[in-house]
C-alpha cells in the first residue's frame, strides 16, 4: 500500500460520513422547495403517488451521488497535494 492510500483511508472515511450528512440536508431542503412540504415521501406511504415516490428517490440518489463524488474528488486532490501521489 503506498503512502497516498494510507493517508487517504481515514480521510475517505471521514469524507464519506460528512458527505452523507451534507447530501441528506441538501435533499431535505431541495424537497421542501420542490414538494412544498416538510416530509419527504416514503415508498410505503399509502397517501403518496408513484410519481412523488419515484421522483423523490431519483432526486435523492442524484444528490447523494454528486455530493459523494465532489467530496471524494476533493479528498483525493488534497491527498495528492500532501503526498505528491494520487491515491488511486
Amino acid at each position: 500500500m503506498n503512502a497516498a492510500k494510507i493517508v487517504y483511508t481515514p480521510v475517505g472515511v471521514a469524507l464519506g460520513a460528512l458527505s452523507g450528512m451534507i447530501a441528506g440536508a441538501l435533499f431535505k431542503q431541495t424537497w421542501k422547495r420542490i414538494g412544498h412540504e416538510e416530509d419527504t415521501p416514503s415508498a410505503r406511504d399509502e397517501d403518496r403517488t408513484w410519481k412523488e415516490v419515484l421522483l423523490a428517490a431519483a432526486l435523492q440518489g442524484a444528490i447523494f451521488a454528486v455530493v459523494k463524488a465532489a467530496m471524494d474528488r476533493s479528498g483525493a486532490t488534497a491527498t495528492r497535494r500532501m503526498t505528491g501521489t494520487w491515491p488511486g
